[in-house]
């Protein structure tokens, strides 16, 4: 498996998961675009489109900051063909951000499968339509694009996520979370998969890797040895 040449553009990519994922890919030296919001930085949230861009050479990509709220449709429009312009086209999308296609495309987005209980709405109603608005959008676009043959999938975690973005959250032990490389991990295996074959999943990070034949995630914690974990929101 590899992702060497590919093109990948990722939303919301300046810190976390998104980068964390984008690193894993420019580790085979895969050309990342970066759209974010985040160019100057943040006293309370680390990272910005520049120092991700940094982390991804040095990991052996060629990288791509750009400036992007994914709120507006011009600016979208404008890093696409920014990207475009740099590298030749797009291979891969990776949607990190709530708010094509070349050689085995895929598009992945970081989005919970959906349930309709109403323990997910009450606590969080507006986090839930937003999240749950990505995942019908994976619903869609697979349909939409199958004839294209670009794959359209989602992709969420097991348990609790240890990130900058977590740990503003008031209550929450990141010893008790696992790191955002088990997601890297997770979507780089989907992304290396037959994307005519591979389409409208709704992927859970542990079961990605046991497909794989990888079951040990001790690796993962962010406590060496720890066995315990926080479920993460939209697992039943």
């Amino acid at each position: 498996m590899s992702l060497k040449g590919k093109t990948m553009f990722v939303t919301g990519g300046s810190r976390g998961i998104g980068l964390a994922i984008a690193l894993r890919a420019a580790q085979d030296g895969a050309n990342i675009a970066i759209a974010s919001k985040t160019s100057d930085p943040n006293p309370k949230l680390p990272g910005t489109i520049f120092t991700a861009a940094a982390e991804i050479e040095k990991a052996g990509g060629q990288a791509l900051p750009i400036q992007c709220d994914i709120r507006f449709e011009e600016q979208i429009q404008d890093a696409i063909s920014k990207t475009v312009e740099k590298f030749g086209g797009i291979d891969i999308v990776l949607n990190n951000a709530s708010a094509k296609a070349g050689k085995n495309p895929h598009i992945l987005v970081l989005s919970p499968p959906l349930s309709m209980k109403a323990k997910w709405f009450k606590p969080h109603l507006a986090y839930t339509m937003a999240k749950y608005g990505m995942s019908m959008c994976v619903l869609g676009l697979s349909e939409e694009l199958k004839r294209d043959q670009i794959a359209v999938n989602a992709l969420w975690p097991r348990t609790a996520i240890d990130t900058a973005a977590l740990a503003m959250i008031p209550g929450v032990d990141a010893q008790y979370c696992r790191k955002p490389e088990i997601l890297s991990d997770s979507a780089y295996i989907i992304f290396n998969r037959k994307a005519s074959e591979c389409s409208g999943n709704f992927f859970i990070d542990d079961e990605v890797l046991a497909s794989e034949g990888i079951t040990d995630l001790s690796k993962y914690a962010v406590v060496p040895g720890n066995t315990e974990f926080i479920p993460d929101l939209f697992i039943d």
